[in-house]
């Protein structure tokens, strides 16, 4: 059986278009670092299998493993999910608005697999961050740069990722009906999902979302509402407001939110 990829979930979305493989897929921005990263659906779908390679061959995982995330919509935070979601991880995204909270779906009998948290969230005394197997942290750098000091515990996740390829390996596929978090909600549920919030935004293929991450945290606005309309998006953090429509015109933004 082939993997599925990258390119392959906005099909277990409902949706059979992704935005072209030579233009960018997500942009990610930050206004008060300059920081400006592009990636194609290529170039993310590597990053996703890196993360899926780390998640299978070193944690041992597989299909209904539980992984959680507390991490902010970034580049990074798209392969982690794409990746662990290519495997047929349940995964638990856990927001700011969530921290200190135990993830649904996830108790004190039935503990994490893995866990990635940003160094940020680690440092905040509001999070409990949560016990798992296999602990990943990340510093979220510009350019993907790995942490000069890694916490006792933790693994550094782009040095670790980093070592496996690019390409996903034939570990089998997975399907709409196959439970996508751990509160059993499939592929499907979060692509009606995603199709609802499209077309309520009135998204279509070939269009370019700018978000606005201070004010939309859940993955299924940033990254799985645009892979089902088969749009890309622009994130960005610390939106200088100010200057809205000159990045509008610059990046070809036909929606904002």
């Amino acid at each position: 059986m082939q993997p599925t990829t990258v390119t392959d979930l906005p099909a277990l979305l409902g949706r059979d278009a992704v935005a072209g493989a030579d233009r960018p897929l997500l942009t990610y921005c930050d206004d008060a670092t300059g920081e400006r990263t592009e990636l194609t659906a290529v170039e993310l779908g590597g990053l996703a299998a890196q993360t899926a390679g780390l998640l299978r061959e070193d944690c041992g995982l597989d299909t209904g493993s539980r992984v959680a995330v507390l991490l902010p919509p970034h580049w990074q935070t798209a392969a982690v999910l794409l990746g662990a979601w290519s495997i047929g991880a349940a995964v638990s995204f856990r927001p700011w608005a969530t921290a200190g909270l135990a993830p649904v779906g996830v108790g004190e009998n039935d503990p994490l697999d893995v866990l990635f948290v940003s160094r940020k969230r680690m440092d905040s005394w509001l999070e409990q961050v949560p016990q798992a197997r296999h602990r990943y942290v990340l510093g979220l750098a510009p350019g993907g740069a790995p942490l000069d000091e890694v916490p006792d515990g933790y693994r550094d996740f782009v040095a670790e990722a980093g070592r496996h390829p690019a390409s996903l390996p034939a570990y089998g596929s997975i399907g709409s009906t196959d439970a996508a978090s751990p509160d059993g909600t499939t592929y499907r549920q979060w692509g009606g999902l995603a199709q609802g919030v499209a077309d309520q935004l009135g998204l279509r293929p070939g269009d370019k979302l700018l978000v606005d991450v201070a004010k939309h945290e859940q993955p299924v606005m940033w990254l799985l509402t645009p892979l089902a309309a088969g749009a890309s998006v622009v994130l960005c953090a610390n939106l200088d407001r100010a200057n809205l429509d000159a990045r509008i015109a610059a990046e070809g933004i036909t929606r904002v939110i």
